[in-house]
């Protein structure tokens, strides 16, 4: 029996091993990209309009602006007779690129931000700046792009994962994941606002290690500073979640007049989707748990996550040697 389980745990570790090694890095990390539409006002009712892509690549193949109804466009400029009242919103969003940040210039000088994503498909406008409705605009998008990011990085969510391999569903999950939440909350502002800056290449093979470590420690049947004191780990290894969280925002860009909005309520995008996930593991455990099948398969789950998140730290170091 024993020869039998070392020969099926080989095999799947094998199997992990393959899957990594045939697709390709960007499948396995999700990477939120943003394009700007950037408009301005020369006239009552008269712009001027261009996309401006993060990676510096046109993107008129990609995204189609809509207008509204009373507005004609020709080429890069844009009429729209009584101002540019009613409904914006952008073709293809979702697809290549995850959002499109509106920046408009009116023509008294007050400019304001727009975000459209798959899940807030349009703006509103008024013809003018509109304070409130920006802000509103602004807090939905980026908590939306917060889930989004959380619920498409399979990276973040093992690490997770693994911790409730460690912890389990008791009073020390609340301690751990409070500890994982406050750390990556600190180093996502600080790296946000420019007060903290480190390379992504370190940051995201840190944050592989990160999960093939957790991933050996719910492992072990010895008691081990780990186990011990989860959530101090957690909030160590949440501190470098926290700058891979970053990277994101520094690739969707935040809204020069409601930075504090946008980056508060991203990461409050970011926790809702992480309790998401937690809420979805303990359900699946008061439902299966109880069964053999579920506790023969914690080990296995955890050897492919080890090796899966080894993969990674190997490919991602590589990654850094040869850009060095």
């Amino acid at each position: 029996m024993t020869r039998l389980m070392h020969r099926a745990r080989g095999l799947l570790a094998a199997l992990a091993l393959a899957a990594g090694a045939l697709t390709p890095a960007p499948a396995w990390s999700h990477e939120l990209t943003m394009a700007e539409l950037n408009m301005r006002e020369l006239a009552h009712g008269e712009f001027v309009w261009s996309w401006l892509a993060a990676s510096g690549t046109p993107v008129d193949e990609e995204l189609t602006p809509r207008w509204p109804d009373s507005c004609v466009s020709e080429e890069q400029r844009l009429s729209c007779a009584g101002g540019l009242n009613g409904k914006v919103s952008v073709e293809g969003v979702g697809e290549r690129y995850s959002a499109a940040l509106l920046r408009i210039t009116w023509l008294d000088g007050q400019r304001r931000v727009y975000t459209i994503t798959k899940a807030q498909p349009e703006a509103m406008l008024f013809g003018g700046a509109d304070d409130a409705r920006g802000r509103g605009e602004i807090v939905t998008a980026y908590t939306m792009l917060g889930v989004e990011h959380i619920l498409g990085g399979i990276d973040h969510l093992l690490f997770v994962v693994c911790l409730l391999f460690l912890v389990g569903f008791n009073r020390r999950l609340v301690w751990t994941i409070t500890a994982f939440t406050v750390a990556h909350s600190l180093t996502l502002a600080s790296s946000a606002l420019g007060l903290l800056t480190l390379r992504s290449g370190p940051v995201e093979a840190t944050i592989a290690l990160s999960i093939m470590l957790a991933a050996v420690e719910a492992l072990r049947r010895r008691d081990t500073f780990t186990q011990r004191w989860p959530a101090v780990v957690a909030f160590l290894f949440g501190l470098v979640h926290g700058l891979g969280f970053a990277g994101a925002i520094e690739e969707i860009g935040l809204p020069e007049q409601h930075v504090p909005i946008a980056l508060l309520t991203f990461n409050l995008g970011v926790e809702a989707g992480q309790l998401m996930v937690v809420a979805a593991a303990w359900l699946l455990t008061r439902a299966i748990g109880s069964l053999p099948v579920a506790r023969a398969a914690r080990a296995p789950a955890l050897y492919v996550i080890g090796v899966l998140a080894a993969w990674w730290t190997w490919q991602r170091l590589a990654t850094i040697v040869v850009a060095a």
